[in-house]
């Protein structure tokens, strides 16, 4: 395997549960730090988001690993953002036997 470019410089994020004050909850998100990625397109599809048709994509997102436990390994709960791009984390894989790169398989969705 030959060593991915990781040029693309991107936010991890972990989702955060913040109290409304009236006794509920607010989901945010709460960056866990900056990330070096490469990323590859993959084919995309138009689906129905209720009052907006929504563009899906979908992403292979290459980036160096963390071990198992520490708060740099991506997990399919959290997202990588990139300026104002989000990309939800669906699954994440070592990239090569050594265990040297994770893959995390995306989503990015855009409304239209």
């Amino acid at each position: 395997m030959k060593a991915p470019n990781l040029r693309r410089r991107m936010v991890l994020e972990t989702p955060q549960r913040i109290p409304d004050g009236a006794g509920g909850f607010v989901e945010g998100w709460q960056p866990l730090g900056e990330v070096w990625a490469e990323v590859s397109g993959k084919p995309g599809r138009e689906v129905s988001g209720g009052l907006a048709a929504l563009s899906q994509s979908g992403q292979q997102i290459v980036l160096r690993a963390a071990p198992v436990g520490s708060t740099k390994r991506p997990r399919p709960d959290q997202r990588l953002r990139e300026d104002t791009r989000i990309f939800t984390i669906l699954a994440v894989s070592e990239s090569d036997p050594a265990g040297r790169y994770l893959t995390c398989l995306t989503c990015e969705e855009v409304a239209r």
